[in-house]
This record gives C-alpha cells, sequence and structure tokens, in this order.
C-alpha cells in the first residue's frame, strides 16, 4: 500500500497537526507546552476536572473534546504512542485543586505505564486523582478479564458524561461513580476492510485482502479473529449487535445509546445503513434507543470500516448526555 498524505517533516507531525487544530478552534482550545490541549476558557477551579491521555493520528479523538461539559485536557503523544509520564504529570499539576480529577485513561500498554508512572509521582505532589481504565473492546471474547480488554472510542461518550456531571458540581467520587457505572455498561466491536499506514514512516499497519473483512480488528490494525468474506451492512449490523447485547447485559425495556464511529475511509452513506439496522434490532428486543452519533469521532487514518458501540443507560446517563456542552466534536446546546 503506498502512503498519499499532505505531510511536511514527519519528525514535526504531531505538534504540526495540534498548531492547526488550535488555530482552527481557538474559542474552544489552546495548546501548553506543544502537547497539552486545555480549554481555552478554563473550567472552575471548585469542580472536578477531567484529563485523557492518547497518540495523535487518531483525530478528532481525543483532543477534540477538549472543551466545555467534556474535557478540561488531552495529553498528546507522538502518532499512535503513549504520551510520557513527565508530560501527563504536568497535565495533573496544571489542574491541581481541591475539587480532584478524573483520570480516563483507555486499556493499552503504553498509556497505562504513562499513566500508572504520572500518578505515583503524582501522589508525591498531593494531587487529588482517581484513574479510570476504559476497557469496553469484546472482540477478545466476553469472558476474557477486564484487564486484557482494549479501550476503544466508548471513551468518547464517556467523557460526555463524566463531564456533564463535573459541570454540575459533583464530588470527585460521584463523578467517578457515574463514568464507572456507564464504563461497565458498554461494549464496543470493529469491523476494518482496509488496513491504514503509518503517516511518519509509510508503514502498513494492517492488510487484507480486497474482499475480506475482519471483525475485532484493533485500532493499530491488531487481528481481530473475525475475518471473512465481505457482508451487506444489514449482515454486518446483525452480527455486530447481537454479541454488543449480550456483552452490556441488556434487556427488553433497557433505554440505549447506539454509536457508529467511521475510522477514516467509510462513507456516512454505508455508516447509516448499518445504524439503521443495528438500531431496528434493539427495538425488535424491546429496548429504547435514545438520540445516537452517526460520525467520525476516532479514526485510523485512511482504514476503512467502523466501530459499534452500544451502551445501556442509567437515568442519570441519560439527562447528563443532554446537558450543554462546547467541544469542537461534540457541541450540545
Amino acid at each position: 500500500m503506498k502512503m498519499k498524505k499532505f505531510l511536511n517533516n514527519p519528525n514535526n507531525l504531531t505538534v504540526e497537526l495540534l498548531e492547526g487544530y488550535a488555530k482552527a478552534y481557538s474559542d474552544k482550545v489552546r495548546i501548553v507546552s506543544e502537547k497539552i490541549v486545555v480549554r481555552a476558557q478554563p473550567k472552575s477551579p471548585d469542580k472536578v476536572a477531567i484529563l485523557t491521555i492518547g497518540g495523535a493520528g487518531h483525530e478528532p479523538a481525543l483532543s477534540g473534546f477538549v472543551g466545555e461539559g467534556i474535557l478540561d485536557a488531552s495529553v498528546v503523544g507522538d502518532i499512535f504512542a503513549a504520551p510520557g509520564a513527565p508530560k501527563v504529570l504536568e497535565a495533573l499539576k496544571l489542574l491541581k485543586r481541591d475539587a480532584g480529577i478524573l483520570f480516563v485513561v483507555l486499556n493499552h500498554a503504553g498509556d497505562v505505564m504513562s499513566a500508572n508512572m504520572a500518578l505515583k509521582l503524582a501522589e508525591r505532589e498531593g494531587i487529588k486523582v482517581r484513574m479510570l481504565l476504559t476497557h469496553e473492546d469484546i472482540s477478545a471474547g466476553l469472558d476474557t478479564p477486564v484487564e486484557d480488554k482494549r479501550g476503544l472510542a466508548g471513551c468518547i461518550p464517556l467523557y460526555k458524561v463524566a463531564g456533564a456531571a463535573a459541570e454540575a458540581g459533583k464530588s470527585l467520587d460521584e463523578v467517578y461513580d457515574i463514568a464507572s457505572r456507564f464504563n461497565e455498561q458498554m461494549a464496543t466491536l470493529a469491523v476494518a476492510m482496509t488496513g491504514a499506514t503509518h503517516p511518519q514512516n509509510g508503514a502498513v499497519l494492517s492488510d487484507l485482502p480486497d474482499d475480506e473483512m475482519e471483525i475485532g480488528m484493533g485500532q493499530h490494525g491488531e487481528a481481530g479473529g473475525g475475518r471473512s468474506k465481505i457482508l451487506t451492512a444489514d449482515e454486518t449490523a446483525n452480527r455486530m449487535i447481537a454479541p454488543l447485547f449480550e456483552a452490556v447485559k441488556a434487556q427488553a425495556g433497557d433505554t440505549m445509546l447506539l454509536i457508529v464511529n467511521g475510522v477514516g475511509a467509510t462513507t456516512l452513506m454505508e455508516m447509516f445503513l448499518v445504524y439503521r439496522r443495528a438500531a431496528a434490532w434493539l427495538e425488535e428486543k424491546g429496548c429504547s434507543v435514545v438520540n445516537g452519533l452517526v460520525d467520525e469521532i476516532l479514526t485510523v487514518q485512511e482504514m476503512a470500516g467502523f466501530q459499534m458501540i452500544l451502551c445501556k443507560l442509567d437515568a442519570d446517563h441519560v439527562q447528563l448526555l443532554k446537558q450543554p456542552s462546547n467541544a469542537p466534536y461534540w457541541t450540545v446546546r
């Protein structure tokens, strides 16, 4: 696969993309110390701050969700790489407050290692912080221990729920409880039709024959074990929604949030077809489906495919999703 991208010096890629992002949304975000994205208008220090970390290359995730009512800051690593612990500690110190910090980390080895190292250092600084690890990928099997499940795009609606709770003035323990319940009641499954390339070196992250797809492929081309001939939109939706429904232990009468996240090269047309069938499947099971989302919220360069995210909502989650937010890629009026 030959890489075709509009780039400058690959070594400056992360810094330059963040500069462009901040210029495009200067009323909402600003950059601190090259790779820390913060709200342009900081939250009152008497409210809990929400922090996350992750590598660049997945735009708009994760920094696209920094803003009023969602994240207070995002620490950005190089392309597909975790930021170092010193930079994470810098962000924790920047957000230090008596109300505390909820630190949301996706379950990937590099991110978890940096987060744990930063937390040890933060303890010495007297920073009040609780870490929440997202682990909603079910591709390894429903019985896989949570520590072996990857964090995928389910972190994005979790940011929204946690951010709204913090904006409402809830305590750190209350925000953690709300976000933790949401975390335990969501599941994600990805499907890929084509792979992607690493934008700094052109390395092929994954490769699929023209007539095949793979259910369960990870955000960096990790194998998912569900390779098959390409299915129709309805067949793909049916195959994915059923195990997600089982994973969140849903039943008739539950309220569900359904998100179809495009990972780079799949059209909205295709994703609406998938959402149509998955939402109908849930309704056939007697569930209520709240306003969902069909969009690109976490991408993998030019990979074709999508992630299907299913969340079983408690009553407070439903209300928090409706609260105002003003991040570049999630605005609620």
